[in-house]
């Protein structure tokens, strides 16, 4: 055993083991026996916490290696992904956050039972779950089984093959995101988060940092300026109608994508509902706004990096770069450090998911249909025992993602469009269209998965990007919702009633830190915008 692997195995297991010593300390005052406490840490989160755990809820390994990847080959147009998060962010913040507390709710389904009827709660946490479970967690662990692999060499240490190291990885990384959501329910799951949120901060940034100093003979704006002036339309914003990611996606299906995923996804929204009272909630929330901003340093800027380094070789392997360029630039006492940040950063994603799954199915499908007058220590009983089972299918169903042509961030986002758009539709219905019926957002809601499936993977030829479909399915949605609701109107007047669970009282930088953010993001397409 060499020294190298010692040193990268010490490092590994210290920071790893430093964030679940954290975790088990500040745990030990909570009662996890109640469903309130296990699926929204008792209502208790304050908005730095909220803050860390949404990005790490967000920002995984498909982040890190697939969109470090994407921008290899495709430069800073991916950059959408990220900057106009800040402004869905503010929405949420303003508009959707202050209602769901008001309501008091656990989960989203909840809000469409009260707007439209029982049915339609259940097909959408049904659907959600289906969701999670065949597209986000396999995508999770699989890559980052290729970035453990990659940094840590599994495979070369055990003496099997690659296919058979980044099994053993998957099964382990599961394993122990599962401990995290079974064991310490959504409180857990947060504060692990913070920490590790923090690592990636660190990690993540020291990545292009040292790359760049190298490039610039220490000194990080030469670089900077070396890798610009090597190829200026990396840095270009305004991607081109035949792109990966169009600029005219932002006024289409993007924008309704950012609002759904901020504003009405369980797995991200769970936190804000977690919160103590409004104002942490919006603080959160406003706080993930600025960071998703920030971000494109760590996940997009070290991809066009890597083009600066290795041109054009491996745009057939793009979510190969990212770990080729750390561990070309990484010292080794730190690769074990960085091995637990991508590690860190898996297992957030993976736990909060199997948290916010095994919270629906309690709450949606368990005590709403099959047992009522189900006790706390049952309910959460039955979560963790959801939470199980979900994971051993999500760790065999990992591998099948593994030949993704565009990239595994690509292969996400294309399988997300299948779920989020019509949910999307019927949520924004609820809230926005007073004259919508629930037979109404159950057709929509069918048709809507339905003409997605059929455009994307049946009538492939019509050359419509994936994310405009977003926008044309939201828009035939809205109509279909209005014809059927015409002949079908709507029977009960629906109302939002404040059932005092939290404060509601809003935080007062939460106007001042909206501005800044749609400001700072316009900007950045007006300074990069230019290179186009």
């Amino acid at each position: 055993m060499s020294t190298d692997f010692i040193i990268i195995l010490v490092s590994f297991i210290a920071f790893t083991a430093g964030v679940a010593i954290f975790t088990w300390y500040s745990l030990r005052k909570t009662n996890l026996g109640s469903s309130e406490g296990y699926f929204l840490g008792g209502r208790s989160l304050t908005g730095t916490v909220i803050a860390g755990s949404m990005l790490l809820t967000n920002i995984s390994s498909e982040h890190l290696i697939g969109m470090n990847g994407n921008s290899y080959v495709n430069g800073f147009i991916v950059i959408a992904w990220e900057v106009t998060s800040s402004i869905a962010l503010v929405i949420a913040a303003i508009f959707f956050v202050p209602k769901y507390l008001k309501m008091g709710l656990t989960t989203i389904p909840q809000f469409l039972e009260s707007r439209f009827d029982g049915l339609t709660r259940t097909m959408v946490a049904g659907i959600l779950i289906f969701s999670f479970v065949v597209t986000l967690l396999p995508i999770v662990l699989y890559s980052g089984a290729i970035g453990i692999e990659s940094l840590f060499g599994v495979s070369d240490i055990l003496g099997v093959d690659k296919t058979e190291g980044l099994w053993i990885t998957i099964v382990i990384i599961g394993a122990i995101g599962s401990i995290y959501a079974i064991f310490g329910g959504l409180k857990a799951v947060a504060y692990s988060d913070t920490i590790n949120g923090a690592g990636l901060l660190l990690g993540g940034l020291l990545i292009p940092i040292l790359a760049l100093m190298a490039i610039g003979d220490n000194n990080i704006i030469d670089g900077l300026v070396k890798v610009y002036e090597y190829a200026p339309e990396k840095f270009n914003v305004i991607g081109a109608p035949d792109s990966v990611l169009p600029f005219e996606v932002l006024f289409t299906g993007l924008i309704i994508n950012q609002l759904y995923f901020w504003g009405m996804n369980q797995t991200i929204i769970q936190r804000a509902l977690g919160a103590k009272n409004l104002k942490e909630a919006q603080k959160g929330l406003l706080i993930t706004g600025l960071f998703k901003i920030l971000i494109p340093l760590i996940i997009v800027l070290p991809g066009v990096i890597c083009y600066f380094y290795f041109q054009d070789t491996y745009f057939d392997q793009q979510d190969s770069v990212y770990p080729m360029l750390v561990k070309k630039v990484l010292p080794v006492w730190l690769i074990g450090f960085f091995a637990a940040v991508i590690m860190g950063a898996v297992l957030s994603t993976f736990n909060s998911v199997l948290n916010s799954v095994a919270t629906l199915f309690s709450v949606d499908i368990v005590k709403k249909h099959l047992s009522k007058d189900i006790s706390d220590t049952k309910l959460v009983r039955i979560g963790k025992a959801t939470s199980a089972v979900l994971a051993v299918i999500a760790i065999f169903a990992a591998p099948m993602v593994a030949n993704a042509s565009d990239g595994l961030y690509q292969l996400l986002q294309e399988l997300n469009g299948i779920f989020f758009i019509p949910i999307a539709s019927i949520l924004l219905a609820g809230f926005f269209m007073k004259k919508v019926s629930a037979i109404g957002a159950k057709v929509a809601l069918i048709f809507g998965l339905c003409f997605y499936v059929f455009m994307t993977w049946g009538y492939t030829s019509h050359g419509i990007h994936f994310v405009h479909l977003w926008g044309i399915e939201f828009l035939l949605n809205v109509a279909i919702m209005y014809s059927v609701s015409y002949f079908n109107p709507r029977k009960n007047r629906y109302e939002i009633t404040d059932v005092g669970v939290v404060n509601l009282v809003p935080w007062k930088y939460t106007k001042a830190m909206s501005i800044g953010l749609c400001a700072v993001t316009l900007l950045i397409y007006i300074l990069l915008g230019q290179n186009g």
